[in-house]
């Protein structure tokens, strides 16, 4: 047996997530288990969405942030790590001004990667593995910039598309009706053959929906389920939904546009069920590490 210790960055739209991963080889089966996770709630897409560029204020708490991460990659004795950045990093102007800068700082090499990337990260989670062969799927990845899109079929990706449907932007009413639009014809087309489709939600407010319906890991959420708690979510203020559903600052406001971003798949796919695996951007990189290791 053999343990590998793998770390993911994750810089996103909405927060910046550190992953800490043991990758357990045996002659039978491969194990990945996460050690850590650390997410800091550094809003990154408030600023590029809305004016092109990256606060000084942000500049500062990211590279903080990158900084810490730095020592906890060596407290965990990391032996290989990758950092990521999704949407609002690479539509800002001064996003490789930035990680020029964390890069000579912290010693932290970051790549600016653009949908098609990340879409392929993502489906390195050995998503395969947890699909039903004789089911069509639509997994939707919703962030705080873009969500992306993927189509499944005999447990096999045949097609994805990154969208600019994000939490972040819809907040700050920087999404167009035409994207809207762009979505739902890109999902109508790829799902209009199939007798039936299911969805596979990934994202961190997916996740806090999943726990609050006090389902049973592994069952689907319907779509009546979601219509209803959209609906429930929006009977409260923001201060509210902190207070009296005990969410955190930084999803009690973006749960709102990412619960909606999940149920217009739905209805353009006509799906009545949602499934959710804990899984994302970060996981699918430490996989595609342990790959990259095994071909070299």
């Amino acid at each position: 047996m053999k343990i590998k210790k793998y770390a993911a960055i994750d810089i996103g739209s909405n927060a910046v997530r550190l992953l800490i991963a043991n990758v357990i080889v045996t002659n039978k089966k491969t194990k990945f288990k996460k050690v850590s996770l650390i997410r800091v709630p550094i809003r990154l897409g408030a600023d590029v969405f809305t004016k092109g560029r990256i606060s000084e204020h942000n500049q500062e708490r990211l590279l903080n942030a990158m900084y810490g991460f730095k020592y906890l990659l060596k407290s965990y004795e990391a032996e290989k790590y990758m950092a990521v950045a999704t949407s609002a990093m690479r539509e800002a102007k001064n996003g490789k001004e930035l990680t020029k800068k964390i890069k000579e700082k912290t010693g932290i090499n970051i790549e600016i990667i653009n949908g098609a990337k990340e879409a392929e990260l993502i489906a390195a989670t050995d998503l395969e593995e947890l699909l039903d062969q004789n089911r069509n799927y639509l997994y939707v990845d919703v962030g705080g910039g873009s969500t992306e899109f993927s189509i499944f079929q005999n447990g096999k990706k045949q097609d994805s598309k990154s969208f600019k449907l994000g939490t972040v932007r819809l907040l700050n009413k920087q999404v167009d009706k035409n994207e809207w639009d762009k979505a739902e014809k890109w999902v109508k087309a790829h799902t209009k053959n199939m007798d039936k489709v299911y969805l596979i939600g990934s994202g961190g407010n997916i996740n806090k929906l999943f726990k609050m319906s006090g389902k049973i890991p592994g069952a689907p959420l319907s779509k009546v389920w979601l219509d209803a708690q959209y609906k429930f979510l929006k009977s409260f203020d923001y201060n509210e939904r902190i207070k009296e559903l005990d969410l955190n600052l930084d999803r009690a406001d973006v749960i709102i546009p990412a619960t909606k971003i999940y149920r217009r798949a739905m209805q353009w796919a006509n799906a009545e069920k949602i499934y959710v695996p804990r899984i994302g951007l970060a996981d699918g990189i430490i996989k595609y590490l342990y790959a990259h290791d095994k071909e070299n």
